[in-house]
């Protein structure tokens, strides 16, 4: 089949945040540094949010001034979830992405945000006014994007319904966000299509999470519906915590680097920075 370039997003700032231990400021910045190295599209690295919330990022802006930008073609992303911490990421120059989540459950969007949909979707507004004011790109994660384990209305004419306002406010990134890694192959081949065909603007990705067993059956089902936008983590780190399974993590990035080649694709990425940053997770990801 014919594809479009595929754009991995690697994600160390999802895989590690929900470690019980402190990573090293100086650790992260030696381990994001090999990832610019590898040549993925976009490095997930950090998030500017509330330390109490998430006390693994507080040392996002120091990691981010000691990053080498100057042998990369790797774009920064940095998460948010307020008007403050968008406020605070435009300020950097460096970054190119802001992503913020967005649940489609309601539930999810009080406990993750203490907010509900309605007002989180104001925040996008202001956020993405604030973007463009400062030349920065919002990224919208639908997360609970394939359902959710709270019993709030799920169908795939609500997923339509907010790719769609989304698209109105003129967001140019969504990605389609399995957060509690509940994705079936056939949810993604009857989804992933219908949000493609509602903007030729839009870009649309997946951030997908599964267990070790399951990851091929929904990378295939992603790669043979269109897919060229993924979102992983190497060796399957991280992932979301609201996940009943202790093994639903992030797709592995080396799995998925496999898959594609598999499929002749050409990455162009670096699989002997690949091998370092693999190796050097081990000081990153030391078992708590």
């Amino acid at each position: 089949m014919i594809q479009e370039t595929i754009r991995i997003t690697e994600c160390p700032r999802d895989a590690m945040q929900g470690l019980s231990h402190f990573v090293p400021t100086e650790v992260k910045i030696e381990y994001i540094n090999l990832l610019l190295q590898v040549g993925f599209d976009t490095i997930d690295f950090g998030s500017f949010v509330s330390p109490k919330a998430i006390p693994q990022m507080r040392d996002t802006a120091d990691v981010l001034a000691k990053l080498d930008l100057g042998n990369t073609k790797s774009k920064l992303l940095a998460i948010v979830a307020n008007d403050r911490g968008a406020e605070d990421a435009s300020k950097h120059e460096a970054i190119t992405y802001l992503g913020y989540p967005f649940s489609i459950s309601e539930s999810f969007q009080q406990r993750n945000a203490n907010t509900s949909i309605t007002d989180a979707f104001d925040t996008v507004k202001r956020i993405n006014e604030l973007c463009r004011t400062n030349n920065k790109e919002l990224l919208i994660y639908l997360s609970m994007g394939f359902g959710n384990p709270y019993g709030d209305e799920w169908n795939t004419g609500i997923v339509q319904y907010w790719a769609q306002k989304m698209i109105e406010e003129g967001i140019g990134h969504i990605a389609l966000s399995d957060t509690v890694g509940i994705a079936t192959p056939e949810q993604i081949t009857a989804i992933y299509p219908k949000l493609t065909e509602l903007s030729d603007i839009t870009g649309f990705g997946l951030h997908l999470h599964s267990t070790p067993d399951t990851w091929q059956e929904k990378v295939a089902a992603a790669y043979e519906s269109g897919c060229t936008r993924f979102d992983a983590a190497l060796k399957g780190y991280g992932g979301c915590p609201m996940a009943k399974d202790e093994l639903t993590g992030n797709i592995a990035t080396e799995n998925l680097i496999a898959y594609l080649l598999h499929q002749n694709i050409d990455l162009g990425l670096d699989l002997d920075k690949l091998a370092e940053a693999m190796e050097f997770s081990e000081k990153v990801f030391v078992k708590d």
